[in-house]
């Protein structure tokens, strides 16, 4: 009973893993989640602060330079890099549909070791793909784009998620490509709306993907169950 339950709430929810779909979906929870995303968005940008001071630390001489950059690149990894993926699971839960509660972006610590790995590993193989005429980096990106969502949602270890997700974005690749073309225009826009307005178009992209990622799985939760 409750796995036909299942089946039917995901045919009420399910929607065609498309650039336009997503960003339909997305639209549609960022006016359902305003202010519950609006303040988790407020409460990362204060977390991760701590993390510019290696942007900043080029204009202190000594050794205050050097603790500066050890001090960020730590807090960094440790710390605003894990939260992001919980960030990107708040979002997943308001494209769910679900009840989200802003400390649901903590919820990265249940899975925590995994997240750090998970944020190294994702930040290297990209790196490296850039360094190697920038566009193995793109595909890597966008084959590791639901490595956040597995790590949180399903409690994944980091080697799971990243083959998970390699798996996942089979045939999807593309439109997590395209996701993030259309976000240029999205995000100028909000630059152009009195600055303040790349807060929402930052939140409507973020839903797009975690639409995306959402409606992937459903289809092959459907399918497994053909």
């Amino acid at each position: 009973m409750d796995k036909n339950n299942e089946i039917i709430q995901q045919s009420l929810t399910s929607f065609e893993p498309e650039v336009g779909t997503c960003y339909q979906h997305g639209w549609q929870k960022l006016w359902k989640y305003f202010l519950e995303l609006f303040l988790i968005v407020i409460i990362y940008f204060f977390i991760s602060l701590p993390g510019f001071f290696l942007k900043i630390s080029e204009d202190i001489g000594g050794i205050v330079v050097l603790y500066l950059i050890i001090f960020s690149l730590a807090y960094t990894i440790l710390l605003a890099w894990p939260i992001k993926y919980g960030v990107s699971f708040a979002y997943l839960k308001a494209a769910r549909g679900e009840k989200l509660e802003i400390k649901n972006m903590f919820d990265v610590f249940q899975n925590y070791w995994n997240a750090v790995l998970a944020c190294l590993l994702v930040a290297v193989v990209v790196g490296i793909g850039v360094v190697f005429f920038i566009v193995p980096g793109i595909i890597f990106a966008c084959k590791l784009a639901f490595v956040p969502y597995l790590i949180v949602d399903k409690k994944m270890e980091a080697i799971e998620a990243f083959k998970e997700s390699w798996c996942m974005t089979n045939g999807y690749a593309i439109q997590v490509f395209l996701i993030g073309l259309v976000a240029i225009p999205i995000a100028i826009a909000g630059l152009i709306c009195f600055i303040v307005g790349i807060i929402p178009a930052a939140m409507w992209i973020s839903l797009a993907y975690a639409s995306l990622y959402h409606s992937v799985s459903i289809s092959q939760k459907t399918s497994d169950n053909v």
